[in-house]
């Protein structure tokens, strides 16, 4: 018999799903069965499966020890010596990391230990700010991601609370995200709007552009505006209204001026004549701007966060910094 006691992080959580999360290994149905058969209790007695967990509730677990083990990759980020991470800002809520290009945010079928969520994870690990162990369901997230070559803020939750409302905010449009961007071409005119429906192909994971509603596209609403010029580039800022996966990317080549280095959308001819292998595109402001009550993250509200360096500001348009046009 193993036994929990429920935390505010934990909280609000349906008893079924709450097992489920910690224990991996136990079949859905097998699951259901023990809560049925009162071998799954709160506070001593049989419960249902959607009954919500409160702070304090005991629940004990009358199950088979071998369903308590974890998958190895949970663990992952223990494997995470020295986390390398450019912070922009922390507080005992969250923090704003300045991914680089290259990195990815979570696992996938190449990458597996060198992710972003691993070296977050490591980071307050062995800082003492978590612990798997302090923990029954919760550990610290990622509340937006970034394609692998695109660099740049991301969002990390430390607690449960923080995790809801930031993805609240996100839902609700009440983060507002600056891209920066060089481009082969120059925008006509300077600064626009572009707007259309993006289709995914999930086996090519490209998005295809349209100008009319498609089964399955999905609005995509881009603002941008020209910063500078230099010869056949162009330096843009780039604002979201919509959150689409290759948004920026697939939208901006919708009008002739795709991203220096894009290897799915781009010029490949040009990207060679550069030796540039990944896309030219930075996530390099984030905004707070809440209209609504942001419980306790109210001291966020209309908060500014930019990060440091965008890599390829300093080789292609190295005046721009200084020209006050960005920010």
């Amino acid at each position: 018999m193993r036994e929990f006691t429920i935390g505010k992080n934990d909280a609000g959580q349906r008893l079924d799903r709450f097992v489920s999360k910690n224990l991996p290994l136990l079949p859905p149905a097998l699951l259901q069965k023990y809560i049925r058969l009162k071998r799954i209790k709160v506070n001593g007695k049989g419960s249902q499966r959607d009954a919500r967990l409160l702070a304090g509730d005991l629940l004990q677990l009358y199950i088979n020890d071998e369903f308590f083990d974890k998958p190895n990759e949970e663990n992952l980020f223990l494997t995470v010596f020295k986390p390398q991470l450019s912070i922009v800002y922390e507080d005992e809520n969250l923090l704003l990391v300045d991914k680089r290009p290259g990195l990815v945010v979570h696992a996938d079928e190449q990458e597996k230990v060198n992710t972003l969520i691993n070296h977050i994870q490591a980071y307050l690990y062995q800082k003492k700010e978590w612990n798997p162990k302090w923990e029954n369901a919760f550990a610290p997230a990622l509340c937006n991601r970034i394609d692998r070559n695109t660099g740049g803020i991301v969002i990390a939750a430390k607690n449960a609370e923080t995790l809801r409302v930031i993805n609240e905010k996100i839902k609700n449009h009440e983060l507002e995200k600056s891209y920066l961007c060089v481009t082969v071409g120059h925008p006509r005119p300077a600064e626009g709007k572009i707007e259309g429906f993006l289709l995914k192909d999930e086996v090519k994971k490209q998005v295809s552009f349209y100008h009319k509603p498609v089964p399955g596209g999905k609005t995509a609403v881009t603002l941008y505006r020209t910063l500078a010029n230099r010869g056949e580039l162009s330096l843009v800022e780039c604002r979201l209204l919509t959150g689409r996966t290759h948004q920026i990317r697939a939208s901006m080549a919708e009008i002739g001026c795709p991203l220096l280095g894009d290897g799915k959308y781009g010029r490949g001819d040009v990207n060679r004549r550069y030796h540039e292998t990944r896309q030219a595109l930075y996530s390099y402001k984030l905004q707070f701007d809440f209209t609504t009550g942001a419980g306790a993250l109210e001291y966020l509200r209309g908060k500014e966060f930019t990060v440091d360096d965008v890599p390829f500001l300093e080789k292609y348009f190295p005046s721009a910094q200084n020209s006050g046009e960005i920010g």
